[in-house]
């Protein structure tokens, strides 16, 4: 007994047994539960359950079965588990959110597209729909292959004929070991035109098959963003898509603020409504989001409504950026099309997926058409034994009368009358009310029809070009039976969201101090005050800092910063740290990588880099222009923007077009005016040309481009400045030495900067204290050339003005300044 024992143990290396059980275990979720055939779109739980709501004969006009019985029948008879892991099947394939076009009708809570579950299986009834009375047509016919089930009681399909287009129409999703398949739904009028179109022209290009499928078409809408990802997906197999929801903004009624909603009637796909609130919801809590008020669902079976009411005044735009970025109303969706192909899990692209329906539909007309064939023959074989005996009737009628039994009387007539077994075993179950002549004719009639059946049958045997046609046919009746509105629609590509598309656009006042700080202010920090005021404490430094320059800037304009060795940095404002009056900034070390000897001279602020050139200007006099394309990429340790030379510094830099005039002013009260084409472009890194030759002592303060309709404005260190016309400076050649702009005194200081400006504008001034104040351009007077100017602030004895800004007005429109094109940036006081 013992040795009998012995020799039924083998020894086995475990690692050999583990990876052959485990590949074992994963071949069989791989085939027989997790991917779909790509003949029939269908996993084997999901055509268990079509086929045994077929057994129950529940079609698209039969009364519905409870889900229980529907469940219990599947288990029972096809699918080796409980009831309870098939009801979620039968379910998904009912559900209009997620089926393009649903397989299963139900009666009953099939759940929803909040994530509310479905009623349990005992409340729920189920029907076939007409789509999947496609997908089970002719299943009766021999068209597929049938194996035994589980406990091998019955036989169950191994495909389904699978008329209707299901894989492409519906998609599909699985995670197998090692695998997983995640096939988007198309519109059925679409899918049917692209096969048709395919067996037309068996070469056809994927730019012809996405004319006719341009994409997904998802049953929850949305909007697909780009074509790349579709062209990947269609090309290889593989591809991922951006999907938004859709939405528009609604203005709330008169007498409630004037309050802005974003409305959203789509959802991607996949995407549960009630976790897509709560997000929403918490992000505003955390206040990743700011500007949301309210949110409330008004949805209802006219269709989907999600209100998002925005605070008063806030940037709808912006707001719906921020949601695109850290919620679900922009999800990706991967597309992986894999699918078995003859018990194989493939990558497919679309052409091969069309192909393979066409081929398995190939098969199944040639499989029915030879089932039927060979019905026809029989049935005309039977029916002419029928005549034969017609024709003979008396000798029949005696042959089977003098035989002694009936297996006499079978043998007698197959010998007397040449018949088969079948058609004597025909003959003697006939009735006697088949002999009258009205059935004769019908006989007769049955027998013309089934040889022209056969002949039928046997032509689309032996023609491919008939089967191709018949499934053309097949598919026109299916297109004009399910033909919708395609529901998604596909958009042009949007860029990644950028920070900038999450900030609200609004002007800022920008600052920089003298020891390096720097930092950004909304505008309604500053009241305007009446010419002459004293101000208001603009920062609060300590250890001597001031501020130094101050300048005006939309959150989205960029930073081109010039420094004193004629390099250019670039930042944007929104990256400028948002700080209150007080605080003295952040140290713009942190944001820029300076060298150690190297200072900020000038800052200017543009939207775009397509349009304009800068015009730089050198404290020795030196003058260039160079496109302003040049600039839009810097490095991190800056770019080159002008030879400097020893000894000389950047002054001032503008942005400004070719037709410009341009004015030089000195710290000593000269300035020279000449045409803007009196300089041209050069490179980035040339050292440029003399605009003004300077006196003993001098240097040059400031750079203005002249414009129209506009009065320079010219300040100096004590507080005082004047208005004067463009007109009382004559154009000169440049080059030359100027005239008196202003005549500079111990009164009135230095000159510190020179401005175009309008009557309606308003200025900012700032102190070597810290103090700021703004006023209107209008009371400062217009007065000479060479004059002293009047007092435009008031200033303590050890304080001095050290830099203005012109503030300009938005005109409703999202206008914003760019500096440099009216002389906005501010310029460093000598000596500092």
């Amino acid at each position: 007994m013992a040795e009998e024992v012995g020799r039924k143990i083998e020894s086995l290396q475990l690692d050999e047994e583990m990876r052959d059980s485990y590949m074992t275990y994963a071949m069989s979720v791989i085939i027989s539960r997790a991917l779909p055939d790509v003949r029939d779109g269908l996993k084997p739980s999901q055509r268990r359950v079509l086929v045994a709501m077929n057994d129950l004969n529940l079609g698209p006009r039969s009364k519905y079965k409870k889900c229980a019985k529907i469940s219990g029948d599947t288990s029972g008879n096809y699918h080796p588990h409980g009831e309870a892991v098939v009801y979620p099947t039968l379910v998904r394939l009912a559900q209009d959110f997620n089926m393009r076009q649903p397989l299963i009708e139900g009666q009953g809570n099939f759940g929803s597209i909040d994530g509310d579950p479905p009623a349990a299986m005992r409340y729920t009834e189920a029907r076939l729909t007409h789509a999947s009375s496609h997908v089970l047509e002719d299943l009766d016919k021999d068209t597929v292959d049938f194996v035994p089930n589980y406990d091998e009681s019955r036989t169950e399909p191994t495909v389904l004929p699978g008329l209707f287009p299901n894989l492409l129409v519906n998609g599909a999703q699985g995670i197998a070991v090692g695998m997983a398949t995640s096939m988007p739904p198309h519109n059925t009028a679409e899918v049917c035109d692209a096969i048709i179109r395919t067996i037309d022209n068996s070469e056809i290009s994927l730019p012809e098959l996405m004319k006719i499928i341009p994409g997904p078409d998802f049953p929850t809408g949305g909007i697909i963003c780009g074509r790349q990802g579709i062209v990947s997906a269609y090309m290889t197999g593989r591809g991922r898509i951006m999907v938004r929801a859709k939405v528009h903004f609604e203005k709330e009624k008169k007498g409630k603020k004037g309050r802005t909603n974003i409305v959203v009637t789509e959802i991607p796909y996949q995407v549960n409504k009630t976790a897509l609130i709560e997000k929403i919801a918490e992000l505003v809590k955390d206040k990743r989001v700011e500007g949301i008020y309210d949110i409330s669902d008004h949805s209802d079976k006219e269709g989907m409504r999600i209100v998002i009411s925005l605070k008063k005044g806030e940037d709808e735009e912006v707001i719906l950026n921020q949601l695109y970025k850290f919620s679900p109303l922009q999800d990706t969706f991967s597309i992986i099309n894999i699918a078995l192909v003859n018990g194989r899990p493939y990558t497919l692209p679309i052409g091969r997926i069309i192909d393979q329906y066409i081929r398995h539909r190939i098969v199944v007309i040639r499989r029915r058409s030879a089932f039927l064939l060979d019905k026809a023959e029989k049935r005309l074989h039977i029916v002419e034994g029928l005549l034969t005996a017609l024709d003979h009737i008396d000798a029949v009628i005696e042959t089977i009368r003098s035989s002694p039994d009936v297996p006499t009387a079978q043998v007698r007539l197959m010998e007397r009358f040449a018949l088969s077994e079948i058609q004597a075993d025909a003959i003697l179950k006939m009735q006697l009310q088949r002999l009258t002549g009205l059935e004769r004719a019908k006989l007769e009639e049955e027998a013309a029809k089934l040889r022209a059946e056969i002949e039928e049958y046997k032509a689309i045997l032996s023609s491919e070009e008939k089967v191709l046609g018949m499934i053309k046919e097949d598919l026109l009746k299916v297109k004009e039976q399910f033909r919708n509105v395609r529901r998604t629609e596909i958009a042009d590509a949007v860029e990644d969201l950028e920070i900038a598309d999450l900030i609200a656009e609004e002007e800022m006042a920008v600052t920089f101090s003298h020891a390096g700080y720097v930092k950004r202010m909304t505008l309604d920090n500053y009241r305007q005050q009446a010419r002459g005021g004293k101000g208001i404490i603009a920062a609060d430094f300590k250890d001597g800092d001031f501020i130094e320059r101050l300048f005006i800037a939309s959150t989205h304009d960029y930073l081109l910063i010039f420094t004193s060795m004629g390099k250019a940095h670039w930042l944007k404002v929104f990256e400028l740290p948002l700080l209150s009056r007080q605080s003295k900034g952040r140290a713009i070390v942190n944001l820029l990588h300076l060298s150690k000897n190297e200072s900020i001279t000038s800052v200017v602020s543009v939207r775009d880099f397509d349009e304009g050139e800068l015009v730089m200007a050198t404290a020795k006099g030196f003058i260039k222009k160079t496109h302003l394309s040049a600039f839009s990429h810097p490095k991190k340790g800056g770019i080159i923007a002008v030879d400097i030379r020893d000894g000389d510094s950047l002054m001032g830099v503008k942005v400004a077009d070719a037709k410009a005039e341009i004015m030089l002013g000195t710290e000593q009260g000269f300035a020279i005016r000449f045409k803007g084409d009196q300089v041209r472009s050069m490179g980035r890194t040339a050292r440029g040309v003399t605009g003004i030759s300077l006196r003993k002592g001098d240097r040059v303060r400031d750079l203005v481009i002249i414009r129209e309709g506009a009065t320079l404005l010219t300040v100096c260190e004590k507080g005082y400045g004047k208005k004067t016309e463009f007109s009382e400076y004559r154009s000169q050649a440049r080059g030359g030495k100027g005239i008196i702009n202003m005549k500079t005194t111990s009164r009135n200081g230095r000159v510190v900067a020179m401005k175009a400006v309008c009557e309606d504008d308003e200025l900012m001034l700032i102190t070597q204290q810290g103090k700021l104040v703004r006023i209107g351009v209008k009371p400062i007077s217009i007065i000479g050339r060479a004059t002293q100017g009047v007092r435009v602030m008031a200033l303590n004895k050890a304080d001095r003005l050290i830099a203005i800004a012109r503030v300009v007005k938005s005109n409703g429109n999202n206008s914003k300044q760019q500096n440099g094109s009216d002389g906005e940036a501010p310029s460093q006081t000598p000596g500092e």
